[in-house]
């Protein structure tokens, strides 16, 4: 059993194997997605694979649609080039259940795979292409939050950029500016109508694509690189839009035991990828069965029923509700909670972490406690029936492999939205007092104590991958365990940097607490251990 067209000619073979097969003619399916393009998608990574790859292949099933998926990868080329299209853009979703099923998924909704490299005159001209058609009526991105940034960590525009800023639209160098000039080529074909949307886990990530591309488009205008129109065109909601979302749904790095329960079934070929740019792709995606995708409806060229396919299409304020329930409440704080003390505590999945009386009790408090009594109930989705389900099913769910270390990845990019606009909407409130928190600043402070890079027992870990390492671990790189010192005067220069915390923590009045609960994380071996307990209790 090979994962590709010829492989997979022996249906039975699969079928007897208990994988669900795509129920269309591919064939066809591929044809008419390259001839008439509807949807293309940058970032051909396990979230697309696991969740929107597979909602479009329910609705061919169900004969929704006859159009498949386009893919693009930006980032790193090898993922298409060494993964995607030896596999004939087939993949296998194995859906790991709470209560032990395994579902396995062949998916073959993805019709083509496009590389964004515009060095590669064929590969470019190809995207080009697709962005003339005028049946395209939305390019979606799940790149990670940095992936729209323009600067670095200090704020200064990164060299790429400027080089895209000065050089036009022609052959950008950078990510965004690629982004931008395909959608110049689009403007330039006629101001063709197109939604942008922006899938990343985070908040209002409509407006980071949005600045992103206008930021280019107001360069390139006022440099003479491009017409005044390419900038009303990006401005004009008529023609471009870019809408918010909320997504949702826990797709670790494909794990181990997973292969090896495909490779029982007969499945070869399953080595995974490591590219020159550290990337790990495999042809199967492990993931959670719960998935959530929250869209504003605001698409220019019209669009597909996707709500057949369990996608909620809504207005901005409503979406906006759902993300901060979910974004700043609900779930990605206790996520980076648990990944934080996780490491800390040596811990290597999520759902072990959830059997640990201090930590379970750390998350509970913070989601129904800390974060609940600030969330707005967005009406399309319970607030606390969200935080039931990721605490008694979600992270405890034992099939899951996923890891305090992955989720711990970019954390000074993620403690701004998932807990500043908490203490912020206690600050605006009459009734609550953000002086108050508990485990929030305990959070902070465990963070401090993670980029120390030593666990709780004082033995040396690895740091998860975070731009900001260089600029936040000097200040914590003198401190050691039992040793005396003034931790609001080393610790200062970093709890008032609005960036990180969303907040001047000492204005906001956190800061003393915050270094408090640092001071007696360092107090030795078992000092992090201690403290949750104390504060737990």
């Amino acid at each position: 059993m090979i994962l590709n067209a010829e492989g997979l000619k022996d249906r039975e073979a699969w079928k007897k194997a208990g994988y669900r097969l795509p129920e269309y003619d591919r064939e066809s399916m591929i044809c008419a997605t390259r001839e008439e393009p509807f949807w293309i998608h940058f970032g051909a990574g396990n979230l697309f694979r696991a969740f929107q790859a597979n909602v479009v292949q329910n609705l061919l099933n169900a004969g929704v649609l006859k159009r498949g998926l386009v893919a693009a990868e930006g980032f790193d080329y090898e993922i298409v080039e060494r993964m995607n299209r030896p596999h004939d853009d087939y993949s296998i979703l194995v859906t790991l259940k709470a209560d032990g099923n395994v579902e396995k998924t062949v998916v073959g909704s993805i019709a083509e795979s496009c590389i964004l490299d515009s060095e590669n005159e064929k590969e470019y001209s190809r995207l080009k292409e697709i962005f003339c058609k005028a049946s395209l009526q939305m390019a979606s991105f799940t790149i990670t939050e940095k992936g729209y940034s323009l600067v670095n960590g200090k704020g200064e525009v990164l060299p790429q950029v400027e080089g895209d800023f000065n050089a036009g639209p022609k052959a950008p160098a950078s990510y965004m500016g690629k982004v931008a000039s395909l959608l110049h080529t689009r403007y330039l074909a006629g101001e063709k109508p197109i939604a942008m949307v922006s899938m990343d886990n985070c908040s209002h990530n409509g407006d980071k694509l949005y600045t992103a591309i206008h930021t280019f488009a107001k360069k390139w205008t006022e440099n003479g690189l491009a017409e005044q129109g390419f900038l009303k065109y990006v401005e004009n909601q008529e023609k471009v839009t870019f809408p918010w979302t909320m997504i949702d749904k826990i797709t670790p790095r494909p794990d181990k035991s997973v292969e090896e329960i495909l490779k029982k079934d007969g499945v070869e070929g399953l080595e995974p990828v490591v590219t020159s740019k550290k990337s790990y792709a495999a042809p199967f995606v492990n993931a959670e069965e719960c998935q959530y995708l929250v869209i504003e409806d605001a698409f220019p060229n019209g669009r597909p029923e996707l709500e057949k396919g369990g996608l909620m299409f809504t207005d901005r304020a409503t979406v906006d509700k759902v993300e901060k329930m979910k974004v700043c409440t609900c779930l990605n704080p206790l996520h980076t909670a648990l990944a934080i003390f996780g490491c800390l505590l040596g811990y290597e999945k999520i759902s072990e972490e959830m059997k640990d009386p201090e930590l379970k009790k750390m998350v509970e408090i913070i989601g129904y406690q800390e974060g609940l009594p600030v969330v707005v109930d967005p009406g399309v989705l319970d607030p606390r029936e969200f935080i039931d389900t990721v605490l008694s099913v979600r992270f405890p769910n034992p099939f899951m492999p996923d890891t305090p270390q992955r989720i711990a990845t970019d954390t000074s990019q993620k403690l701004a939205i998932r807990f500043g606009e908490t203490i912020k909407a206690y600050d605006a409130s009459k009734e609550l007092d953000a002086k108050e928190l508990k485990l929030i600043p305990l959070v902070f402070a465990g963070w401090l104590r993670y980029l120390m890079g030593i666990n709780d027992k004082g033995e040396e870990f690895t740091l998860s991958p975070d731009p900001l390492l260089d600029t936040v671990r000097p200040y914590v790189a003198k401190v050691s365990f039992g040793s005396e010192m003034d931790a609001e005067r080393i610790l200062k220069p970093v709890l008032e940097k609005r960036e990180i915390f969303g907040v001047d923590l000492f204005k906001i009045g956190m800061a003393k607490k915050v270094c408090d609960y640092f001071s007696q994380m360092v107090k030795g071996p078992g000092a992090v251990r201690e403290t949750l307990k104390k504060y737990t209790c």
